[in-house]
C-alpha cells in the first residue's frame, strides 16, 4: 500500500471529519472510499432501455441479412486457403485434436 501526504483546506479537512466520524470509518477509510467511488465512476454498468435493445437487435439482425450466408464448402475454402497459424499459447495437444475431430463430424468426413 501507498502513502501519499496531502495539505487540505480547513474547510475540507472539517467536512471530511465530520462524514467520517457520521459514517463510523477513520478519515483514511473515508478518503479511500470517496476516491475509489469517484476513479470507479465511468466503470459501472448502466443499464440499456428495451428501445435501445431492440434497435440494437434489429440492427444486428439486418447485419447478418446483409452478409448472407456460406455453405460449409465455401468455409472450407477460405480456410484451407489462409495461412497456418500455430495454436494458442494453453492449448495443449489433447484439446486441439479434440477440436479437429469436431470439425471433422461436422464436415462429414
Amino acid at each position: 500500500m501507498s502513502r501519499l501526504t496531502l495539505r487540505l483546506p480547513d474547510t475540507l479537512h472539517q467536512q471530511i471529519e465530520t462524514r467520517a466520524v457520521t459514517e463510523g470509518v477513520s478519515m483514511n477509510q473515508f478518503i479511500v472510499f470517496a476516491l475509489t467511488r469517484q476513479v470507479t465512476q465511468d466503470y459501472t454498468v448502466q443499464p440499456v432501455d428495451s428501445n435501445a435493445v431492440g434497435e440494437q437487435r434489429a440492427q444486428y439482425q439486418t447485419l447478418l441479412d446483409t452478409l448472407g450466408r456460406a455453405s460449409f464448402t465455401d468455409i472450407q475454402q477460405v480456410l484451407d486457403e489462409r495461412e497456418p497459424a500455430g495454436p494458442e499459447r494453453g492449448l495443449t495437444p489433447e484439446m486441439v485434436a479434440r477440436l479437429r475431430e469436431k470439425i471433422a463430424q461436422a464436415s462429414g468426413n
